[in-house]
């Protein structure tokens, strides 16, 4: 950290802060609604068919395209630097591309939105999986054994490309790289970049795309399987907020534990 002395902002009172803060509120919220109108726009983008059968190598032998989308309608490949002549090789993958990979939410999450999240590069499959050991990474890394990456444009550098699959046919439908990348790793951020979405309801998206209410959807990440309709309990806390915690309240005051 610098030691040089900073130029420090006004020190103001709570009243003439939040005065500041709701200013500056108006602008965020501009933000927050221009993100969401570029995120409709990229659901309204073209789709590029997909006409090479691209191969990899995985943890359990060769594997095609499709077979990377895990069964799911939508994919997202990031292209990670690890492989000899980057800088950290053979210990670790570029520092970019694992500050990146250590931002990555849990996939189960993702996964129950119908996406899979994958990282590619042209380290062996031995070296992938030692350094996701080693780094306790979780999500699948594939070995690139073509010109999958100079055909998508990360053949020189970092990129996640976005792909949809409609039975055996293949399309591209996104691309993001450079600073794009920097926000990359929660839910929102991967879901925003494909051609589906959120699948929310408040969501601007093409008539017939899937949708359903926002939050309801939501679950502890080892529960999707067990649980594949939202539980009556959280449908409440959503639906009638001031409700469910006046019923909390008295059903603790009975001694139920209803939580």
């Amino acid at each position: 950290m610098t030691t040089q002395k900073m130029n420090m902002p006004p020190i103001v009172s709570q009243q003439e802060w939040e005065a500041v803060r709701q200013q500056l509120l108006v602008k965020e919220k501009e933000l927050t609604h221009a993100r969401d109108a570029v995120a409709a726009a990229r659901r309204r983008m073209p789709w590029m068919a997909v006409e090479m059968a691209y191969e990899f190598d995985g943890p359990k032998g060769k594997v095609g395209l499709l077979d990377l989308f895990e069964g799911r309608p939508q994919l997202i490949v990031y292209r990670a630097f690890f492989e000899p002549g980057v800088f950290g090789w053979p210990d670790h993958a570029c520092r970019g591309c694992s500050l990146g990979a250590d931002q990555v939410g849990h996939l189960a999450h993702l996964n129950a939105r119908d996406t899979t999240l994958a990282y590619a590069s042209r380290a062996p499959q031995t070296d992938i999986a030692r350094l996701k050991a080693r780094m306790g990474w979780k999500m699948p890394w594939y070995t690139i054994t073509d010109s999958f990456d100079k055909d998508f444009g990360v053949d020189q550098w970092h990129g996640h490309n976005v792909f949809f699959r409609d039975g055996d046919k293949v399309f591209r439908t996104y691309f993001i790289n450079n600073r794009g990348d920097e926000a990359m790793g929660t839910v929102w951020s991967y879901l925003d970049l494909t051609a589906l979405g959120r699948q929310e309801t408040w969501e601007d998206s093409p008539q017939g795309y899937p949708q359903n209410p926002p939050y309801q959807w939501w679950n502890w990440h080892d529960n999707y399987e067990a649980e594949t309709t939202p539980h009556p309990l959280w449908v409440d806390i959503l639906t009638d907020p001031q409700g469910a915690a006046i019923r909390r309240l008295e059903a603790e005051k009975k001694g139920c534990n209803c939580s």
